[in-house]
């Protein structure tokens, strides 16, 4: 082999390592491949001059001198921070929406992005968590795949028919035309219109309890009046309870306002009397009742009737419970 060929792979295998988020050590480097220092600092010169030349194919990707360790490392100009990272991957294990083996995988994915001496400390801390990870009950074999299919399907407004287990663990067959997904509470859910029902009322499928999904040829076309905007729904619906839109007050005596607002991000402050808070929120449905309810005695509802009527009825079952 030619000293040039020799060089060109010394080259390509620094790069590689770089890539794979190595720390590259000179000293090492010259004792492994038995050259001088300067032959590998003007191997990094050289992939230092390629980054620069080539920011077209690469970006803004550097290779920088860490002086604590005397080494070079690959920076990727829009890539995940280790600090981004983590902050992402405690977020997916505290969802629990996915089975630990994919946890596993897309964990491994995501540490590639970050430094060799940053991985072993993120795997130290992750793997403690991941050790007592409990995946929510699926009755599909992948949400991921699920996800990605249902995706497509909104997409490119492809009519499909879900083999579903109803919260009764019915299963039954529905043919619908997928609009949206979202998420709340450790589940993903489809939101879609039935193809054999024309009042257009938006439906929620939890992505992990379709056990199959069949693409048809028909494609689907919304009435713009029915065109569906997930992220205002979001912003109204608490734990994905299908319903009419309605605009609710109630007070709050409690001590954390934000805590409300944070999970109600509708809610509003209209006024503040003796430390009590009326607070106005736009929902749907019921579902709010049930997170007013575990706030005790800290709410009071007050308008609308019906949704004052509800609140009353339910404490007033809870009661009866404990009187019995």
């Amino acid at each position: 082999m030619s000293v040039s060929e020799t060089k060109k792979n010394r080259l390509l295998e620094i790069f590689y390592r770089a890539m794979k988020g190595e720390n590259i050590s000179i000293k090492s480097l010259a004792d492994e491949y038995s050259v001088s220092n300067k032959s590998i600092s003007r191997d990094i010169g050289e992939i230092k001059n390629f980054l620069s030349e080539n920011r077209e194919l690469v970006g803004n990707t550097e290779l920088k001198y860490a002086a604590a360790s005397k080494s070079y490392y690959l920076e990727f100009d829009n890539f995940l921070l280790s600090k981004e990272l983590i902050s992402i991957i405690k977020m997916m294990i505290g969802c629990r929406a996915f089975s630990k083996m994919e946890m596993l995988e897309i964990i491994g994915k995501l540490k590639k992005f970050t430094s060799k001496s940053d991985r072993i400390m993120l795997e130290k801390i992750i793997m403690k968590e991941m050790y007592h990870y409990h995946e929510v009950n699926h009755d599909c074999e992948s949400v991921i795949d699920n996800l990605w299919q249902l995706t497509r399907c909104i997409y490119e407004r492809i009519e499909i028919t879900v083999d579903y287990y109803k919260v009764n663990r019915e299963r039954v067959d529905r043919r619908l035309m997928p609009v949206a997904i979202t998420f709340s509470d450790f589940y993903f859910y489809l939101i879609a219109y039935r193809c054999d029902d024309k009042n257009w009322k938006p439906l929620y499928y939890r992505i992990d309890r379709i056990n199959n999904v069949v693409e048809h040829r028909k494609h689907f076309v919304i009435p713009m009046e029915y065109d569906f905007d997930e992220g205002d729904l979001r912003s109204k619906i608490q734990f994905m309870f299908p319903g009419e839109y309605r605009k609710i007050r109630f007070e709050y005596n409690g001590t954390s306002i934000q805590a409300i607002l944070d999970k109600i991000p509708t809610a509003r402050v209209i006024d503040i009397k003796d430390n009590v808070a009326i607070i106005e929120a736009e929902t749907f449905g019921i579902g709010i009742n049930m997170f007013l309810l575990s706030q005790g005695s800290k709410i009071k509802a007050i308008y609308p009737k019906e949704f004052v009527t509800e609140l009353k009825e339910e404490i007033v079952n809870m009661l009866k419970i404990y009187n019995t």
